[in-house]
């Protein structure tokens, strides 16, 4: 169809599978997922952009995307940061990925400090829901929400892939925590304060860290 989205999509090898990258040719992410989840990022995506809304055309590292990416799974954990991402979704769904993406490096928020954050402190089970609903893994780092004790609870690519990434992530930033166990940092974004929340009583510490260079908050769909 003459005026429906053109969308480029890269296949990348990573320590933890083939993962799916999709942007659009100004150069936006538009999706990633992983490759045995293909269905389900087709469906995400014809839920926003309906059923012949956009096509798919194969393509190597488009816009940079690729090298970005594999920067990132080589530590440099904070290359994402800079994405640029675009998408569809419902208003509120969208107010939980812009959150997500002030989420550091090597954090870790529950899902009622995510419904706190956007101002829906009630809604934890409608923010598990956007957070689960997120069409652009990593770059919108939903991995980076746990349960109110520490656990890991549930993850679209496998709790797995979660361990993995959370530790990569703790790895490659300097002091973060493990956030695999019982101890998480919580970072209040919207005063730029960070907070560690810790299960163990009398452990303390404290990593001040602006989050004010997430560039690229999600956009509205074309």
């Amino acid at each position: 169809m003459p005026n429906d989205l053109k969308l480029l999509v890269d296949r990348i090898d990573t320590p933890i599978g083939e993962l799916l990258l999709v942007a659009d040719e100004a150069g936006n992410l538009r999706a990633i997922d992983w490759a045995d989840y293909e269905s389900r990022m087709l469906r995400l995506l014809r839920r926003h952009y309906g059923k012949d809304g956009f096509h798919l055309e194969p393509a190597n590292n488009p816009h940079g995307s690729r090298d970005v990416i594999n920067r990132y799974f080589a530590g440099d954990v904070e290359a994402i940061h800079d994405i640029c991402v675009r998408t569809g979704g419902t208003p509120f769904q969208r107010s939980v990925w812009n959150e997500l993406r002030k989420i550091p490096s090597g954090a870790a928020i529950t899902y009622g400090k995510l419904a706190e954050q956007i101002a829906r402190p009630k809604a934890v089970r409608a923010v598990g829901l956007a957070n689960g609903a997120n069409p652009i893994g990593i770059v919108v780092p939903c991995h980076r929400v746990i349960g109110s004790n520490g656990s890991l609870t549930g993850y679209g690519g496998g709790l797995e892939r979660k361990r993995w990434l959370l530790e990569h992530e703790k790895k490659h930033v300097k002091g973060a925590n493990d956030v695999t166990n019982s101890t998480f940092r919580s970072y209040d974004v919207r005063g730029h304060t960070a907070l560690l929340q810790q299960n163990q009583a009398g452990a303390h510490d404290v990593l001040g860290q602006s989050c004010s260079n997430v560039a690229c908050p999600i956009l509205i769909r074309r």
